[in-house]
């Protein structure tokens, strides 16, 4: 066979017989096999140096797998990165940088979900880093979130909001510390800059103009919305940030002025001479020093690059008041055209309502900015000169505004009939919107603007005026705007008519059941600002307004009503009533004095269920009652000697009982005397006795019981007091002792004293042990050699004596709470010894006065 033979043989196509199968290729691929997915659920190999999640993945691992092309991948990665943290807390002080640079990175990921991941991992992560451990890796975080605020994506700048409400929560100082470049992403993200060459000459106002993406998954409205708000959170943070600042450079010049007042230091100087207070001279010595520096760490005022001043300087917040302002003018223009206007006092529908909002928001913070650096009143002018003509174009146009209501139908499947329901939008407050307008809009005004402007403020005033006598509840945050626009009107419209009206409407708020606490707090403090502005003026000028007499002449019955119900807000009606009673105000003089035998009842008054510092003020008014009658001086007794005030508070109580009697040493004369000497006497007595009339009337019948010690040799028994009972007796004894002492004529006091010791106390049967022992200082205190003791009262005391002291030498070790009562008797006992003379002269047996003397003198040794 030739080779071209050969060759065709090699190509010849093999012809198949019928009902034969085809042979099989020698380079055939078999196709007849089965496969299955291999799944890795955890890493085999352990790392025993650092802690793992489920999967067995450290702090290395998963932040390696962050650099992984695949979205899934670092997905996964960022939420076993939650996992691990949420197990092992420690871990994100040792590897903060790494977790922070590598979270931060993704919020920029082309993948929602990995942002979304991202997210949710930094809002795990920040209430558990503090603000100083951030601060050095904030400026990665501060780059991180402008790149994402002006990324060319649109969901990227959607979440980037999202990041920006996470680290406006936990850290506004540091992220308002950036403000020069965030205010920039703000502006960027609603509007764009035109950049034509017509337009270069024009300022920079003119240059920007809202911006339409219609690739935007949400309208232009409402994206507005979303960056608005945001913006007004900035703001309100930057806000809350400088008058911080403010505060505290205030504390630090008053440092610095040698003239300035410093906090004064309280001294008990009964607790300094038992050692028992220590006095810090200097304020900033001791175990914890509080310095307050102006030195300020770099990162907290802008970097390393040089402090951020943002909006803390004038020139920088006018430029930003002259982008940002026209930009607002145009969103409200946008929300309630013109030519689709509804006429005045119909509703606005609720997405244009909540745009609305926050624009006068945005405004009412950029003022408040403006007033805190506005010493001259310069911006002020500025501000009026620019813009005071687009604002009454645009916004008092339609004022007040309303929210329109939405008639929706709803079928039952009951009965499939049909119901009307009214749909409101709980996110948006009308009032408020038309009042957070009206503050804007009088903070433009003042006296010499009150011609020029009085039609549009008689707008607001009336407003205002409606609202208050309208009888609705409001909140705190309304009242607020409220009262400011109100105090503002007062300020720019001096008239006494206008003021009257005003105030007027507010009473009839405050006359309200049912105010909640922050409300009344506000109205509280509205009517005090009132009350010290009229102080502060001279006589001539000063002007009295009827409803605030009547307001401040119904605090004191009010502070009766309330007692312990809110006991903060019987605090700030307490401030207020010391303040004008210091002024000696006549109408809330005479209300006071009215109210006192309410306030200072023992069983209920406000004076014994109020805590310790309102009771303080409440003792101290006292001082300034115009009378102090016999009734409420019992009242006062009884209230230091229940126990219900503490010993200091009824020692203080003694004190100023004695500044305002006769023997205090201030020249009055007879008719200017807030009490009688026998008032003040009968009130002395009945603080030493402990116990009221019908009290001791009531021990008499006592017989046969543990707590009445009686002996053969006497016929006084004794009461046996608690030990709680005993010492705060004894306490206030004190403060008795101390005003008979100072009164000069001792001798007429010790008589009027035994006297009444003879007419109340001299017969009765049973006598409790802290009267009997205080009654036996007292007089052991005044007695001289010009004083006698009454042949009536001597056996009555002799008879005590042998009791007293029959019961301290028969005291059982076993009664702890008796034996603590030895030591104060003691010192009764002490002064005993010169009233023995005394006695030896009475017709006693010789038996009974060896068994006293022996008595004593034992006890004694």
């Amino acid at each position: 066979m030739t080779k071209k033979r050969k060759r065709q043989d090699d190509f010849q196509k093999v012809k198949l017989k019928v009902g034969k199968k085809k042979l099989k290729l020698q380079n055939a691929t078999l196709t007849n096999f089965k496969t299955k997915t291999i799944h890795l659920p955890e890493q085999l190999k352990e790392d025993g140096s650092l802690p793992t999640n489920n999967r067995k993945l450290n702090i290395k691992d998963l932040l390696s797998q962050m650099h992984h092309y695949n979205a899934g991948v670092k997905q996964s990665a960022l939420l076993g990165l939650k996992e691990l943290l949420s197990q092992y807390p420690f871990i994100i002080d040792a590897h903060l940088s790494n977790i922070l640079s590598e979270v931060t990175a993704v919020f920029t990921d082309k993948d929602a979900n990995v942002r979304l991941a991202a997210v949710q991992l930094l809002q795990f992560l920040a209430p558990k880093i503090r603000a100083e451990q951030i601060s050095p890796f904030f400026p990665l975080v501060s780059a991180h979130l402008s790149s994402a605020m002006t990324h060319i994506t649109e969901g990227i700048q959607e979440d980037s909001l999202k990041v920006l409400d996470i680290l406006l929560e936990q850290y506004p100082a540091l992220i308002t510390g950036r403000s020069s470049i965030l205010l920039k992403n703000f502006v960027e993200l609603i509007s764009h800059q035109q950049l034509s060459k017509g337009l270069i000459n024009r300022d920079r106002s003119q240059s920007w103009i809202l911006s339409v993406n219609p690739n935007r998954r949400l309208t232009s409205q409402q994206w507005r919305l979303k960056v608005l708000v945001r913006l007004s959170k900035f703001l309100q943070a930057l806000a809350d940030g400088s008058s911080r600042l403010r505060e505290s450079e205030g504390l630090q010049e008053q440092k610095e002025n040698p003239h300035a007042t410093s906090n004064s230091i309280f001294i008990n100087w009964k607790e300094h001479a038992n050692d028992q207070q220590h006095i810090q001279v200097y304020e900033n010595g001791g175990s914890q020093p509080n310095v307050s520096s102006q030195f300020r760490l770099r990162y907290l005022v802008g970097g390393l690059s040089g402090a951020d001043e943002g909006l803390s300087s004038t020139e920088n917040l006018k430029g930003f008041i002259e982008i940002i302002i026209p930009l607002l003018i145009e969103c409200w223009v946008e929300a309630v055209p013109p030519q689709l206007a509804t006429p005045v006092g119909n509703g606005i529908e609720r997405e244009p309502l909540q745009v609305m909002q926050q624009i006068l928001n945005i405004i009412s913070l950029l003022w408040k900015l403006s007033k805190q650096q506005d010493e001259t009143h310069k911006l002020e002018s500025w501000l009026r000169k620019n813009y005071l003509i687009d604002f009454k174009h645009h916004f008092m146009s339609r004022f007040p505004y309303a929210l329109k209501e939405i008639t929706k139908h709803k079928r039952k499947e009951a009965n499939k009939s049909i119901k009307h329901c009214t749909v409101l939008s709980n996110n948006i407050d009308h009032l408020l919107l038309n009042l957070t307008l009206s503050d804007i809009m009088v903070s433009l005004a003042n006296a010499t603007t009150l011609q020029k402007d009085c039609s549009w403020i008689e707008m607001i005033r009336k407003f205002v005026t409606e609202t208050l006598e309208d009888g609705s509840r409001l909140n705190s945050k309304q009242l607020n705007r409220l009262l400011g626009v109100s105090w503002r009107l007062m300020q720019i419209q001096p008239h006494r008519e206008d003021t009257e009206t005003l105030i007027k409407a507010v009473y009839t708020l405050y006359q309200q059941r049912g105010l909640i606490l922050p409300v009344r707090t506000l109205l509280l403090k509205f009517f005090s600002k009132i009350y010290q502005t009229e102080e502060l003026r001279s006589c001539r000028f000063r002007y009295r307004s009827k409803v605030l007499s009547r307001w401040l002449a119904g605090l004191p019955l009010q502070l009766a009503h309330l007692g312990s119900r809110n006991p903060e807000l019987s605090t700030q009606l307490l401030d207020i009533i010391h303040t004008a009673a210091a002024r000696a105000n006549k109408e809330l003089l005479k209300s006071l004095q009215a109210t006192a035998l309410r306030i200072y009842d023992p069983q209920e008054g406000t004076v014994v269920v109020l805590p310790a510092d309102s009771q303080q003020r409440l003792v101290q008014l006292v001082y300034f009652l115009p009378s102090l009658p016999t009734d409420l001086l019992s009242r006062l007794s009884r209230c230091c000697i229940m126990g219900r005030l503490s010993s200091s508070l009824a020692a203080m109580l003694i004190g100023i009982l004695h500044m305002r009697s006769s023997f205090s040493g201030w020249k009055y004369s007879a008719k200017d005397w807030l009490m009688s000497d026998v008032d003040y006497f009968s009130f002395l007595f009945s603080t030493l006795t402990g116990f009221s009339k019908e009290e001791l009337t009531w021990l008499q019948s006592l017989r046969g019981v543990p707590h009445v010690i009686q002996t053969q040799l006497s016929p006084v028994l004794l009461y046996l007091t608690d030990l709680d009972q005993f010492l705060h007796h004894w306490d206030v004894t004190e403060a008795v002792f101390h005003s008979l002492l100072v009164i000069p004529a001792r001798s007429q006091s010790f008589d009027i004293l035994q006297s009444a010791i003879s007419k109340h106390l001299v017969g009765l049967t049973v006598i409790p042990d802290s009267t009997a022992g205080c009654v036996f200082g007292v007089i052991c205190k005044l007695l001289d050699h010009t004083c006698v003791v009454s042949e009536t009262l001597l056996p009555f005391l002799a008879s005590c004596c042998y009791s007293l002291l029959y019961f301290l030498l028969t005291i059982e070790k076993g009664e702890a709470e008796h034996l603590r009562k030895r030591s104060g008797k003691l010192l009764i006992s002490n002064h005993l010894l010169p009233l023995f003379y005394s006695l030896l002269k009475t017709p006693f047996k010789h038996r009974e006065l060896f068994i006293l003397s022996s008595l004593s003198h034992k006890n004694l040794s």
